[in-house]
C-alpha cells in the first residue's frame, strides 16, 4: 500500500495566501474585502499613530508603517486574513533602540531584521518559532502590557512628563510625582475616550469602538481648547518640514514623496561594519518578536476561520514588509491580532482586504489631515491603555498561577519580572532557558532503571540463570539522565558474566548518552562481562558504530529482550 507523502514547502513560498485567494475571486468577494478594509483602516489609523508616538517618534512613522508594511505583507505573506503594521509588543524594545541609535539605527536594524525573517522562512523555521512555551509568551506579553499601560498614564492624565527615565521603578516614581501636576482638561478628554472605548460595544458592534471614541475624544478636546483649557493634540505636539518651513501637525501626504525619499536617502546612507555589528542584536530581537507575533496572530486566525496559513511564507512576507517599510520611514511591523480578527469579523475574505486597508489609510491622511491634527494625545493614550489591557492576558496569567504546575508559574512570573524591570530580551531568553531546564528535569524523572533477576509474564516469572543480569531502561536517554542511568557502579557485581541491557522502551538517545553508553560498554568488557543490547536497530547502531572492532564483536544485539533471553537460556541448557 503506497503512502501519501506530504508535499514539501518550496524554499521560497512567497505570496502563498494571495495565490490561494485568486482561485475563484469575484465581485462578491471584493465587496466583502472592501467593507472589511474600510473598518480595519478606521481602527488602524489612530492606533498606528499612537504606537509611533509611544516609541518616541512623530505619528507619521506609524502611518507609513501601516501603509507600506500592511500592503507588502498582505500580498507576499502566508495568511489570507493577516493584517500587518506597528504593534504594541514592539514598544518596549523600540524605545531603547531609538534612544540609543536614533531613527537611523532603528531603520537599519529593521532592514536587517527583515533579512533575518526572510532567511528564517527560507530555512523553513516557521513551525519551530512557535515552540516558545506558553508561560514564556504569556509572561513577556503581560510584562510589555504593564510597561505600556504605565507609560500611557502620562498622556492619559496629562501629567506633563516629557522624558521617562530608563528603569521601570524610576518611571513609576516619575508618575507618582506627576500626579501633583494633572492637567484636568487632558485627563477629562482621556477618561471620556477610555469610557467610550470600553463601553461602546455594549451598544453596537457594527461601528468600531476606536473610531467612535477618537471622534468623541477629538470633539471634547476641541471644545475644551476653544474654552481656553489646554489639551495637547497631534497638531500642537508635532510638526513637519514643508518647503523649508516647519508646519504644525503631520504631513498631508503618503510615504513616497520626493521629500520623504530624499530624507530616507540621507538617513539610510550605507552603514559601516562597526555600525552593522552594533545593530545585530537589536535586529535579531526585532526579527524574533515579529516572527512570534505574526505566527501567533496567524494561528489565532486559523482557529477562527478553519483555514491553514503557511508559516514560512508568512515569515518571508513580513520580512519583505519590514525591508520595504524602512526606506519609507516606517517602523518595524508584524501581524496584528486585533486588526486581523477585526478583518475577519467584518467579512474579510482574502489578502486584498489587508492591502486595501493600507491604501485607505493613505487616502485618509491625504484628505483628512486637518481633522487628524486635532486628535488629542490623551485620546491616543486611552487607545493604548485598551491595547495594553487586551494584551495583558490577565485571565490566562491568573489561570496559570492558580491551576498550572508550579514550574510553569515560576517561568511565567520570571518572564514578567525580567520584561518589566530589565527588558523583553532578558525575559524571553531567561524564560526559555528556565522552561527548558525545568522540562528536562521532568523528562529525567520519566527515565527509570531497574535490575531484574527474572523475566516473563504471570505472577511468578521464571528466574534468569544465576550469572545473568537484566538491566531495564525506560524513558529518554539524554544528557540529563545519562549519568544516573548509565552509572558504572551498577555493574561491579563479580559473579555476573552476562548483562542484558534492555532499551526497548528508550524512545530517543542523544550524543551525551551515546558517549556514556560507549564508555559503559568498554568498562563492562574490561570486567569480563558479555553485554547484550536489545532495542530498535537504529538506536543500537547509534551506540556501537564508533566502538572499536574488538568491542563490537564482543557485544550481542537483539531486537527484543525476549529473543535475547531465549537465546541465552538455550545456550545454558
Amino acid at each position: 500500500m503506497s503512502q501519501v507523502r506530504r508535499k514539501k514547502d518550496p524554499i521560497f513560498p512567497i505570496g502563498f495566501a494571495l495565490r490561494e485567494s485568486l482561485k475563484g475571486y469575484n465581485a462578491n468577494t471584493f465587496m466583502h474585502d472592501f467593507f472589511a478594509a474600510v473598518v480595519v483602516s478606521i481602527v488602524a489609523l489612530p492606533l498606528s499613530m499612537a504606537l509611533a508616538v509611544a516609541v518616541g517618534l512623530p505619528p507619521q512613522h506609524g502611518i507609513y508603517t501601516a501603509v507600506v508594511a500592511g500592503f507588502v505583507a498582505a500580498l507576499l505573506g502566508g495568511s489570507k486574513l493577516q493584517v500587518s503594521g506597528p504593534t504594541a509588543a514592539f514598544i518596549v524594545i523600540l524605545i531603547p533602540i531609538v534612544q540609543q541609535y536614533g531613527l537611523r539605527g532603528l531603520l537599519i536594524s529593521q532592514i536587517m531584521a527583515g533579512v533575518f525573517l526572510v532567511l528564517m522562512g527560507m530555512a523553513r523555521l516557521g513551525r519551530v518559532i512557535t515552540f516558545v512555551p506558553y508561560p514564556v509568551s504569556t509572561g513577556f506579553t503581560g510584562g510589555i502590557a504593564l510597561v505600556l499601560a504605565t507609560m500611557s498614564l502620562n498622556e492619559l492624565l496629562g501629567l506633563g512628563i516629557t522624558t521617562f527615565d530608563q528603569q521601570y521603578w524610576e518611571k513609576v516614581i516619575q508618575l507618582i510625582h506627576g500626579f501633583a501636576h494633572i492637567n484636568v482638561a487632558e485627563c477629562l478628554t482621556g477618561l471620556i475616550t477610555l469610557f467610550v472605548l470600553t463601553s461602546w460595544n455594549k451598544i453596537t458592534t457594527k461601528i468600531p469602538a476606536p473610531f467612535v471614541a477618537i471622534v468623541i475624544g477629538t470633539a471634547v478636546g476641541y471644545w475644551l481648547n476653544s474654552k481656553g483649557m489646554a489639551v495637547s493634540t497631534l497638531g500642537t505636539r508635532f510638526s513637519h518640514l514643508d518647503g523649508g518651513t516647519m508646519v504644525p501637525g503631520i504631513p498631508p501626504y503618503g510615504p513616497f514623496t520626493s521629500q520623504n525619499i530624499d530624507l530616507a536617502h540621507t538617513i539610510l546612507a550605507w552603514p559601516d561594519f562597526t555600525e552593522i555589528r552594533s545593530l545585530v542584536v537589536p535586529a535579531m530581537v526585532i526579527a524574533l518578536l515579529a516572527a512570534l507575533e505574526s505566527l501567533l496572530s496567524a494561528t489565532v486566525l486559523d482557529g477562527m476561520t478553519g483555514q491553514r496559513h503557511n508559516p514560512n511564507a508568512e515569515l518571508i512576507g513580513i520580512g519583505f514588509a519590514n525591508m520595504a517599510s524602512a526606506p519609507a520611514l516606517g517602523i518595524p511591523a508584524t501581524g496584528a491580532i486585533a486588526r486581523s480578527t477585526t478583518n475577519y469579523r467584518f467579512g474579510g475574505r482574502t489578502p486584498f482586504a489587508s492591502a486595501m486597508h493600507a491604501l485607505l489609510i493613505m487616502l485618509y491622511v491625504m484628505m483628512l489631515t486637518p481633522f487628524i491634527n486635532h486628535m488629542p494625545m490623551a485620546s491616543l493614550a486611552a487607545l493604548l491603555m485598551v491595547v495594553a489591557y487586551h494584551m495583558s492576558h490577565y485571565r490566562q496569567i491568573i489561570n496559570i498561577v492558580v491551576m498550572a504546575p508550579r514550574r510553569d508559574t515560576i517561568v511565567l512570573l520570571t518572564c514578567i519580572f525580567l520584561t518589566v524591570f530589565i527588558d523583553m530580551v532578558a525575559g524571553v531568553l531567561v524564560g526559555i532557558v528556565l522552561a527548558s531546564l525545568l522540562f528536562m528535569r521532568n523528562m529525567s524523572d520519566l527515565t527509570e532503571t531497574k535490575f531484574e533477576d527474572s523475566y516473563g509474564t504471570g505472577p511468578k516469572p521464571p528466574k534468569l540463570p544465576p550469572n545473568v543480569m537484566l538491566y531495564r531502561i525506560q524513558g529518554p536517554l539524554f544528557f540529563a539522565t545519562a549519568e544516573k542511568a548509565l552509572d558504572r557502579s551498577h555493574f561491579m557485581n563479580t559473579h555476573i558474566k552476562i548483562v542484558v541491557i534492555d532499551m526497548e522502551n528508550v524512545p530517543v538517545i542523544d550524543v551525551t548518552a551515546i558517549v556514556a553508553m560507549e564508555s559503559l560498554l568498554l568498562h563492562i568488557e574490561q570486567q569480563g562481562i558479555h553485554p547484550v543490547l536489545t532495542g530498535k536497530g537504529q538506536l543500537i547502531n547509534k551506540i556501537v558504530h564508533r566502538l572499536p572492532t574488538h568491542t563490537k564483536d564482543h557485544i550481542s544485539y537483539f531486537p527484543t529482550t525476549e529473543e535475547a533471553l531465549k537465546k541465552i537460556r538455550s545456550k545454558k541448557a
